[in-house]
């Protein structure tokens, strides 16, 4: 252990200063070339061989101890969110990293460094994959539907979308450390790290009202109004909420992205991004179809057209218990006068309401995704920034080279135990991306017959 803290300490300076530069540098989702690079330039600094993901940001490398073993993979996210409201925000793009991904990279850095010392290797096998991917948050889903339309992506997410590549063809574990998503004052921001029982998985979805245009004053009985039917589409599919199941813990959360062109024009064009999210794929399957049929009463009762367009977004993510165990141990290990990943976690606890790309992941191999401290604030909000860079960058790293450790040494005998125990709810990759591409559809789900017959899709 104080060869993995003599040699991430050894770095500590370039892992603070990539914290800073990241966060004054935050860019969105496929978007993220200037954080990509300084991330790829600081790798090939470490003498690292990289492989890039190319008309994406990210890349990848590979740690290769010599010995036989499995493969471990660990993550850094590129993007940010946006927030224009935070003091931080990039101005033309309402760009901020208020969720911490530029500490994650932080956080990486050290771990590269660390990996570097053969001291710190020697005691482990197998293979470690340091990643460092694009396009975690699920936002501008319209933007991101174009680049899939072009070819350039298959998947909304980075993971996902690496996934497919092959990037992690090979890989046996997964993990990645997340900060949290802020202490209530600056005074605790270093106290807890936690793991809770796992998200929610989600479809995106882009629905578009198609009415007829007309002046609203003059002849408004001319027209059909996209608004009024989106209005009543959202309320019906509001008053549906009661009928979701606590246990599948549903969250279904719509906005208007365009809502007419003037104010003197009946509406004829109304687009609106959706989010439908559920612990489980068929309660996704089943609460997107009430879903759809309110949306679809909401152009019925004004006789406009609508097409519902659902992109795939992330499954489930379930932490694995064995995995959690390891990384519980690793962090006693390194602050045993604190214990508070014990006192602080409930390992496979609650289900947490918002939805993350390592949910893909864990749909095929075991997987975790806890969370450090060391900021303040509501994540993603405008109150957001980090207080503690050494606890949530530089103990950070420490801590992920102590799990790999805990991992791969005797000749990996814990990580073994784990994905020999593990049950995957698909067999394979290309099962899960199979299931995956069942959910994508894109279509008009009305046809108005000339007899008056009304056939819904």
């Amino acid at each position: 252990m104080k060869d993995i803290i003599r040699a991430v300490d050894a770095y500590q300076e370039t892992i603070l200063k990539a914290e800073r530069d990241i966060w004054a540098t935050p860019e969105l989702g496929y978007k993220e070339w200037k954080t990509s690079a300084y991330m790829e330039e600081r790798f090939e600094e470490l003498g690292y061989e990289i492989t890039r993901a190319g008309n994406i940001p990210g890349f990848f490398t590979v740690v290769d101890t010599g010995r036989e073993g499995p493969e471990i993979l660990v993550f850094a996210e590129l993007d940010a969110v946006i927030c224009y409201s935070h003091p931080d925000a990039e101005p033309e793009t309402g760009a901020v990293h208020a969720c911490g991904h530029n500490a994650e990279c932080a956080a990486l850095l050290g771990v590269a460094a660390a990996l570097k010392d053969e001291r710190v290797l020697s005691k482990m096998c197998g293979r470690i994959r340091l990643c460092v991917v694009p396009a975690e948050e699920a936002i501008e889903i319209e933007y991101r539907a174009t680049l899939r339309n072009k070819g350039i992506i298959k998947y909304l997410g980075g993971k996902s979308e690496f996934l497919s590549r092959g990037y992690f063809d090979g890989v046996d574990i997964a993990f990645m450390v997340h900060l949290s998503g802020g202490a209530t004052d600056a005074s605790n921001s270093g106290a807890f790290v936690n793991m809770g029982g796992g998200s929610l998985g989600f479809v995106a979805k882009t629905i578009t009202y198609k009415g007829v245009a007309a002046h609203a004053g003059g002849a408004p009985w001319l027209g059909k109004n996209a608004l009024y039917a989106a209005m009543s589409g959202l309320g019906a599919s509001n008053s549906i909420r009661e009928t979701f199941k606590d246990s599948d813990h549903v969250r279904w959360h719509p906005i208007i992205t365009s809502g007419g062109d003037m104010v003197n024009n009946i509406p004829e064009r109304v687009v609106i991004e959706g989010m439908l999210r559920a612990a489980s794929s068929e309660a996704l399957f089943r609460e997107n179809e009430k879903i759809d049929r309110a949306l679809i009463g909401g152009a019925i009762s004004y006789g406009v057209e609508i097409e519902i367009c659902d992109e795939p977004g992330y499954a489930p993510l379930n932490h694995d218990i064995n995995l959690g165990k390891v990384m519980a141990d690793a962090y006693n290990l390194l602050a045993p006068e604190a214990n508070l990943f014990r006192k602080s976690c409930s390992l496979g606890g609650g289900i947490g309401g918002g939805t993350m790309d390592l949910g893909d992941l864990s749909a095929i191999m075991p997987t975790s995704h806890p969370y450090i401290s060391g900021s303040v604030g509501k994540g993603h909000g405008n109150d957001y920034f980090i207080v503690d860079p050494e606890t949530c960058c530089v103990t950070n790293a420490k801590w992920q080279v102590m799990i790999l450790k805990g991992l791969l040494e005797n000749g990996a005998e814990k990580a073994k135990f784990i994905i020999e125990n593990y049950h995957a709810p698909f067999d394979s990759k290309e099962a899960f991306l199979a299931h995956q591409d069942s959910m994508r559809r894109c279509a008009d789900r009305i046809t108005y017959g000339s007899d008056g017959k009304i056939i819904i899709e």
